[in-house]
C-alpha cells in the first residue's frame, strides 16, 4: 500500500505477541487484510486486536506517538456513547519487524459502507449524536496539535497541488480546482472542539442499521469543529446530510468548512490507493461526487 511499507505477517505477529504478552500465547492470530491503511491489523483470539504500523519511523518517536494515541483512544472511549477500542499494551520491535506496535480491545460490528446506509435517517441521527457528544467533551485548554486536518485550510495547499497533479483522469477536474480555490478562502472556524478527526465509513461499526462502535480514535483531540462533518459526504445522501446539519445547527461557514475537509481527504484517495486499496479509492470518488452534487 506504501512504497516504503514494512513486512509483517501472522507468524511474525504471533511470535512477538507470545514473547511480549504471554497471556495471549496460544491464541489464534489472524490478519485482517484491507482494513488498515496505516497499520496491519490482526485479530488475536476473540477479544484483542494487534496493530503494526506499515511505514517506518524513528522507533523512539513512534513509541511516543503510539502512547499518545492510546491515551487519546481511551479518552474517546470514555465519551463516545458507543463502544470503542481500549489500549491493552504497547509492544516493542521484534525479529524482522523494527517498530513498536499496539494491542487494543476488539469491538464487534460490521463496517459501514460508503453507500449502504446513505439513506438511513436512524444512522444519520446516530452520527449526529456522536459528533454532538464529542463536541461537548472539555478540551481542557488544549490547542489543535497541528497534525493533519483540523487547523488552517490553506496549510494544505501543497498537498492539494500534489493531488491535482496526480488526478488527471478524474472527471470534472477543472471544477474540482475551482472548489478548492473557493473553500481555501473560507474564514476560520469557531473555537476548537473535540473531534475524532477521521470519521470515514471504515471506522464506523454497525449492527442492525445502527451505530454500535467507532474505531481509530487515536487522533481524538481539539480541532476545527467542522472536521468531523466529513462523514456527511463520505457516507450519506443529500437529505441525510441535511438531517445532520439541522441536528448540529451548523451555519453556512461551518458546513462549507466541513465540505472542504472532506474534499482534502477525498482528493488523495483515488490516486494514492488506485491499485493498493480499491475500496479507499472508490470512497474518494464517491465523496467527490457528493461534494460536487452539493454545489
Amino acid at each position: 500500500m506504501h512504497d516504503d511499507q514494512l513486512h509483517i505477517d501472522a507468524a511474525m505477529a504471533r511470535e512477538m505477541i507470545a514473547a511480549q504478552f504471554p497471556r495471549y500465547e496460544g491464541e489464534a492470530v489472524v490478519q485482517l487484510p484491507g482494513l488498515g491503511t496505516v497499520n496491519a491489523i490482526f485479530r488475536v483470539g476473540e477479544r484483542v486486536t494487534a496493530r503494526f504500523p506499515l511505514q517506518p519511523k524513528d522507533p523512539m518517536k513512534a513509541a511516543e506517538g503510539l502512547a499518545a494515541e492510546a491515551a487519546a483512544a481511551d479518552e474517546f472511549a470514555e465519551h463516545a456513547g458507543v463502544l470503542a477500542p481500549r489500549s491493552l499494551g504497547l509492544g516493542q520491535p521484534g525479529p524482522g519487524y523494527p517498530m513498536p506496535w499496539t494491542l487494543q480491545s476488539w469491538v464487534d460490528g460490521a463496517l459501514a459502507t460508503p453507500d449502504g446506509l446513505a439513506a438511513s435517517d436512524a444512522f444519520a441521527t446516530d452520527i449526529a449524536r456522536l459528533i454532538a457528544r464529542l463536541r461537548d467533551v472539555d478540551v481542557r485548554g488544549r490547542p489543535f496539535d497541528g497534525v493533519g486536518r483540523g487547523g488552517d485550510l490553506k496549510t494544505h495547499d501543497n498537498w492539494m497541488a500534489t493531488c491535482f497533479a496526480n488526478s488527471s483522469d478524474l472527471d470534472g477536474l477543472p471544477r474540482l480546482r475551482e472548489l478548492w480555490a473557493e473553500w481555501r478562502e473560507l474564514p476560520a472556524g469557531g473555537a476548537n472542539r473535540m473531534s475524532h478527526k477521521d470519521l470515514i465509513p471504515a471506522n464506523l461499526l454497525v449492527r442492525d442499521g445502527r451505530l454500535v462502535g467507532v474505531l481509530d480514535a487515536g487522533g481524538f483531540g481539539p480541532a476545527d469543529p467542522a472536521l468531523d462533518l466529513v462523514v456527511a459526504w463520505h457516507l450519506f445522501d443529500r437529505d441525510r446530510r441535511n438531517l445532520i446539519r439541522d441536528f448540529l445547527g451548523s451555519d453556512d461557514v461551518e458546513w462549507q468548512r466541513g465540505a472542504a475537509w472532506a474534499f482534502i481527504q477525498a482528493m488523495g484517495l483515488p490516486w494514492y490507493y488506485l491499485t493498493s486499496n480499491p475500496a479507499m479509492a472508490a470512497l474518494g470518488r464517491r465523496t467527490l461526487a457528493r461534494l460536487v452534487d452539493d454545489v
